[in-house]
């Protein structure tokens, strides 16, 4: 398999791929080991998993100079990705004891009922290129905490970073046999879902996660899937700083180049202050740096895969066919590696693929609308539920459109933003299942019912 560079088109490396043979061993190693790995205390876990944060911090530069080669992303975002895995395990360590110890629940003379939260056994975690470490912490640490063993497969894309998180989860302490890596594309991962795991936890594409769904349906075990989104975000009349929104806002569509499952992806603005917002917004986008990843201060770099471009493409096209302007941007940039400009398009509508589909790239349609009713018209207008946002001094009438629409997640005056203290989650196409918080930590469980009656 070969790694390359979206930056240059460089071939960076050649690994051997996994096979139905090493995979099976793999399997029956983290099979044998997932007993042992969960006799072990619950707070010598917890060591484990903290000392391997501290190892992400200790060798960040390195990590982060590892993941801008292989998926393109300015360095400084990669710095801040690895941080944010960090944060993430800090509040899975520090809760794991509160939420994956035995809960009591009725204690009466001669009578207790309690919750055990016992570990599902052996987790297949199908991951995804455009945060490994993020979406990665969100499944391995909790999993690994709750006395799980697990099978991680990353990306193709992102597969020098798997590499690296397996090295430092052994140096931390996580025993050989209790996680794995399986290395390979969409063949490898096919052979996964044949194997007997006691769970699978996918993050990518609707298609994918539709078709992983299907074909371990028969094995009755726990399947979660976080997959695409089209999120929506509503810029209210009622705002004073138009600047500093439109600037807010921009970052939130095209931070690491719009490849994030929550990134901002259609933009409905009251009419009130369209002319304004168009006019902070551009002046925003076009203020940007783009280049080389590695360069200091660029904002946008390369694509991560070279495939996205044309998906851009069309989208762009057909938007201006049916009545949309770009004011700035709309095409690939003239220069090696898998560049496209940061675009802005006006006048969107509906019949737009680029207001319906995903485009998790650096593009973003904008729409005028009347009022709040007509926007939640449109912010609804989606076969996905991932997250949306409004922006309004009021927070009573932010909450009020947010409670209308079905998502996991509602934001007022933010955007493009986790939290590890409450549910990751999704609706309809965009998945189902919960990662991170205390749903996230159980999530990684079969929980047990004790009745216990002294005699």
């Amino acid at each position: 398999m070969q790694i390359i560079n979206p930056a240059t088109e460089e071939i960076l490396t050649e690994i051997k791929e996994d096979t139905k043979e090493t995979l099976a061993s793999k399997f029956g190693s983290l099979q044998k080991a997932q007993p042992v790995w969960q006799s072990i205390p619950l707070d010598e876990r917890v060591e484990v998993l903290k000392k391997f944060s501290g190892l992400l911090e200790k060798n960040i530069e390195q990590l982060s100079a590892v993941l801008t080669s292989e998926v393109g992303k300015p360095l400084q975002q990669s710095r801040n990705e690895v941080n944010g895995a960090r944060t993430r395990i800090k509040w899975l360590t520090e809760n794991a004891g509160k939420y994956l110890t035995d809960e009591t629940m009725i204690s009466e003379k001669g009578l207790e009922e309690k919750i055990s939260y016992e570990p599902l056994g052996v987790i297949c975690n199908i991951s995804a290129w455009n945060y490994p470490y993020l979406v990665g912490v969100n499944v391995f640490v909790p999993a690994l905490l709750a006395g799980n063993t697990v099978m991680y497969k990353p990306s193709e894309y992102s597969t020098l970073t798997g590499l690296e998180i397996e090295k430092l989860l052994k140096e931390a302490g996580v025993p050989q046999n209790v996680f794995h890596l399986a290395v390979g594309g969409k063949e490898t991962g096919e052979i996964l879902l044949q194997l007997p795991f006691d769970g699978y936890f996918f993050t990518g594409s609707y298609k994918t996660g539709k078709m992983i769904y299907e074909k371990v349906a028969s094995k009755m075990v726990p399947c979660q899937c976080e997959m695409g989104g089209k999120d929506p975000l509503y810029v209210t009349d009622d705002l004073a700083d138009i600047k500093n929104v439109a600037a807010a806002t921009a970052d939130g569509a095209f931070y690491n180049n719009g490849q994030s499952c929550c990134a901002v992806e259609r933009i409905y603005v009251h009419e009130k202050v369209y002319d304004r917002y168009i006019d902070e917004f551009v002046k925003e986008v076009k203020s940007w740096k783009t280049g080389s990843p590695t360069e200091a201060g660029v904002y946008i770099g390369p694509l991560s895969r070279k495939e996205q471009l044309l998906v851009l493409e069309k989208q762009l096209q057909d938007a201006v066919q049916k009545g949309g302007s770009i004011l700035t941007g709309g095409k690939r940039m003239d220069r090696k590696g898998f560049y496209f400009e940061p675009t802005v398009v006006v006048d969107a509508s509906h019949e737009m693929s680029l207001m319906r589909d995903e485009s998790f790239g650096p593009v973003i349609g904008i729409m005028k609308v009347k009022n709040d009713e007509e926007a939640v018209q449109f912010m609804q207008d989606t076969e996905y539920g991932l997250t949306a946002s409004v922006y309004s001094n009021s927070k009573e009438r932010a909450e009020h459109i947010l409670h209308q629409l079905n998502t996991g997640t509602g934001y007022w005056n933010c955007c493009d933003r986790v939290s590890a203290a409450v549910p990751w989650s999704g609706r309809k196409h965009s998945g189902f299942g919960s990662t991170l918080s205390h749903v996230g930590l159980r999530a990684f469980t079969k929980p047990k019912a004790y009745h216990l009656r002294s005699v």
